[in-house]
């Protein structure tokens, strides 16, 4: 997808948020759920703030600094990412064997002599920044002293999945723009756009998220993980006992990705035992049936609570292995059929 280019649902807050960029802030926080496209609305409007001759604030595509932009080479224009992500978009631009899944300081502080050059035309410079969580507290004090003292010109564009956990002076001198979650209408449209089968199923699994909704559809072959079906499965048969060798399977998924698909897991039984639709894995209503009304709300409750608290060191966890053998035990003696 071009570098200029918005999803379909971001057309009327792009237009309506960049129609006095005369007065435009210096810092933004656009923030919203994960798989929303908030990444792409970025570097869109970026290519809006710079474009000679925007419409709408939808940048042109013609012009000189549309082409520099899609090049990736606008001398006013920075995209600050971590190498892990820079790896994903561009592999031949990351040398490093195992890429950093944080923004160092030092990619900041190579911005400082661009900082002081003068801009293209005298128009914006432009720093799309995400995610924004990527930042440790050194590298988020250095934003920090930048922001306080605003270059001319210069437009920060911050991109956070999760901005409660980022320093609340970096909040405090952004202004903030949240990305709602499009229509279950319009999602499912685009979806079948990009030819993605039962896409209502698919939107559904990753909690309404039209990208990752695409995304998943493409790396995996059903909505929910095959090792989430035998693990209800087993519970079903009353052997609660035998999810404990699904252990080797969670351990291949990362730590975050696992405890996300429990905690779904779990609030789809807890509907379901209030005889309610099961919101994310809809294709798993026949065994949340026949599970559900023999498990306490209670044990649902406490164990997707429990879910939660693991999923803040998700990141680094102090024994990926051990939390794996912990989290299947607590589903053995929670879920268990009584």
């Amino acid at each position: 997808m071009s570098p200029l280019d918005y999803y379909p649902w971001q057309y009327e807050v792009a237009q309506n948020w960049l129609r006095h960029t005369d007065r435009f802030a210096h810092a933004w926080l656009i923030h919203g759920v994960t798989g929303i496209g908030k990444v792409q609305f970025a570097k869109a409007a970026a290519a809006a703030l710079l474009c000679a001759q925007p419409q709408a604030g939808v940048a042109c595509g013609q012009c000189t600094s549309c082409q520099w932009v899609r090049a990736g080479t606008h001398p006013d224009l920075r995209w600050l990412r971590p190498e892990s992500y820079q790896a994903l978009e561009d592999p031949e631009a990351v040398s490093t064997k195992t890429p950093s899944k944080h923004l160092r300081i030092e990619q900041l502080r190579a911005l400082s002599d661009w900082f002081h050059t003068t801009t293209h035309r005298g128009g914006f410079r432009v720093v799309v920044l995400y995610p924004a969580e990527s930042m440790n507290h050194v590298t988020a004090n250095a934003l920090l002293k930048i922001l306080e003292e605003p270059i001319e010109k210069t437009v920060f564009l911050l991109v956070s999945d999760n901005y409660p956990s980022l320093l609340p002076t970096v909040i405090s001198r952004c202004r903030r723009l949240d990305l709602a979650i499009p229509s279950t209408e319009q999602s499912v449209q685009w979806l079948q756009g990009q030819q993605v089968t039962e896409p209502e199923a698919w939107l559904a699994a990753v909690g309404g998220a039209p990208v990752a909704a695409l995304q998943a559809s493409q790396q995996h072959t059903e909505p929910y993980p095959t090792w989430l079906v035998q693990l209800a499965q087993h519970l079903v048969q009353r052997q609660p006992k035998a999810i404990l060798a699904l252990a080797d399977q969670l351990e291949a998924v990362p730590t975050a990705v696992w405890i996300d698909t429990l905690q779904r897991f779990y609030v789809d039984l807890q509907c379901c035992a209030i005889e309610q639709a099961p919101r994310y894995y809809v294709g798993l209503t026949k065994l949340y049936q026949q599970l559900a009304p023999h498990i306490s709300l209670l044990a649902l409750q406490s164990q997707w609570k429990w879910l939660l608290a693991q999923k803040k060191q998700a990141e680094h966890p102090l024994n990926a292995k051990l939390l794996v053998h912990t989290a299947l035990e607590r589903v053995a003696q929670s879920s268990a059929i009584s």
